[in-house]
């Protein structure tokens, strides 16, 4: 009886996939039945998303967790070869194989699959039955207002775009075609942008570059570059009005070896005919510890007054005086932003808390100075405050994107599909078109209707996905100004890339 229990033990274990595993079992198992159930139970998980958004969400995640088959420990599956392969030390000293190689080759191939449907230049729809056709048809019939009208058909363009690749000229020969992006940031008008470049020595070089040149007939806009660039660091950037609309760019940059950090307002004018009207501007200065995060405010009440989030305080400078009040905090504020109606300063921080400080009130330690109150799991990269000043986007380093309600201290929206883990990643919120536009540090740039979240498009990088080849993007209806062209810029490396508006639909966003 004993014996034969002993085997009927036995029997069951080896019979138990969890608790013993043998690789060639599982070599020989066929897996179609696991991936055609695992087809069938993906739409399941989010029934409004489209084609675009199953493809992000399955990007966006590791290979092993959406691995139809188990995962074995020191072994890896390959679904083309439909077997497993060992990942133990010693075992390939000339190829060695590790999760994060094999990761970075299955998401180079969803990245070149999604190129190559991309170029096939077919019209996509992101919701089940909407077309041009239908749109200009309830609008005929008055069944649609101007703003749905509008917003419903910049998803039918967002959807259309092309790539196209923008040529960059400069009056400085000492512009090197091989320094790469690091940033693009629009000013308010979306006439220009200011650049970041990653120097090859160490450091960074500034530019700005005129965007009047780019429409249809001309994809060739000019750089201006400046004598100057800095080895050090640059944590934040934001344009700054001090003098006139956008007159000066303010620079966060880091602090090395006995130098500390500083905050710089540079004028525009520093850059070769940027503007020609303008004259001289001031050039200062300040001082400041390690600054995460700055903005400038636009309401009259703090006139001439930037902000910069540092280690454990807020500090509000006045750019003419040279005045300062700091606000103490628990923790490391990365983002800000001030809104307009009021001088009230928005902060996100590293804890994850989203609060507001009222710079009319003298600065003093403690929570009673915050008038609203927000909390996510993890540190907070970027808040973005909307028109009304009702509603604020925040994005953290879970990749979750929220809308909440400052009357209601409440989330009333997520954004689902964008991908974060450590990085401080930038909102683009366009409201007249009723988008929101992110880029995830797996390098794809995900487009989500404003009113409903839904997942418009995912586009992936034209360069293969790395830390530091993250895309810097700008959307906006008017690129170039008032009658400039509508579309996505995208820097990546030392390409910069024009997304189009289909011009085949005969429907206009205006």
């Amino acid at each position: 009886m004993r014996r034969n229990n002993s085997a009927g033990r036995a029997k069951h274990r080896w019979s138990n996939p969890r608790q013993s595993y043998h690789p060639h079992r599982y070599r020989r198992h066929d897996h179609k039945s696991y991936t055609e159930r695992y087809d069938q139970e993906e739409p399941q998980s989010s029934p409004n998303a489209g084609t675009s958004q199953s493809t992000s969400s399955s990007i966006s995640s590791s290979a092993f967790q959406n691995s139809p088959v188990p995962e074995l420990p020191g072994f890896y599956y390959d679904l083309e070869k439909n077997r497993y392969f060992r990942l133990l030390p010693g075992h390939n000293n000339y190829n060695p194989l590790t999760k994060e190689r094999i990761q970075h080759k299955e998401m180079e191939c969803k990245r070149l699959k999604l190129l190559e449907e991309e170029e096939k230049q077919k019209k996509k729809t992101s919701r089940a039955g909407l077309n041009s056709s239908l749109v200009l048809r309830k609008r005929q019939l008055g069944l649609l207002s101007s703003t749905s009208y509008c917003r419903l058909v910049h998803e039918l363009k967002v959807n259309c775009m092309q790539r196209m690749k923008v040529e960059i000229t400069s009056p400085d020969s000492s512009v090197a075609e091989t320094n790469n992006f690091k940033l693009i940031m629009a000013d308010a008008a979306h006439e220009r942008i200011f650049t970041v470049h990653d120097m090859e020595h160490g450091g960074c070089k500034y530019g700005i570059v005129n965007l009047n040149g780019l429409g249809k007939e001309s994809l060739t806009v000019e750089m201006y570059d400046n004598l100057y660039f800095t080895n050090r660091k640059v944590n934040s950037v934001c344009w700054a009005s001090l003098s006139h609309p956008d007159s000066h760019v303010l620079l966060c940059l880091m602090g090395i070896a006995e130098t500390p950090g500083c905050a710089s307002l540079l004028p525009t004018s520093l850059f070769s005919n940027s503007n020609p009207g303008d004259q001289p501007g001031m050039l200062c200065s300040f001082k400041i510890s390690t600054a995460w995060s700055c903005a400038w405010c636009l309401n009259p009440q703090a006139d001439n007054c930037f902000s910069t989030g540092l280690t454990r305080r807020v500090l509000v400078t006045n750019a003419m005086t040279g005045h300062q009040q700091t606000f103490g905090t628990n923790s490391d504020v990365l983002t800000q932003q001030f809104a307009t109606q009021t001088p009230v300063l928005y902060n996100g921080c590293r804890s994850g808390e989203v609060f507001s400080i009222d710079i009319r009130q003298r600065s003093r330690k403690g929570h009673g100075w915050k008038a609203v109150r927000l909390f996510h799991d993890l540190a907070v990269t970027s808040i973005r405050l909307l028109q009304a000043e009702r509603y604020l986007m925040a994005a953290d380093m879970a990749g979750k994107i929220k809308l909440w309600d400052l009357r209601a201290v409440k989330c009333v929206k997520h954004y689902e599909g964008h991908h974060n883990e450590y990085a401080t990643l930038p909102l683009h919120v366009n409201e007249e078109e009723g988008l929101l536009t992110a880029v995830g540090q797996d390098c794809y740039t995900r487009i989500w209707s404003l009113q409903d979240a839904h997942l418009l498009r995912t586009i992936a990088s034209p360069h293969p996905s790395s830390k530091d080849s993250i895309p810097s993007v700008v959307f906006s209806s008017q690129l170039g100004g008032i009658r400039g062209v509508p579309g996505l810029l995208m820097a990546v490396k030392q390409d910069l890339y024009y997304f189009s508006y289909n011009s085949d639909d005969h429907i206009a966003p205006r």
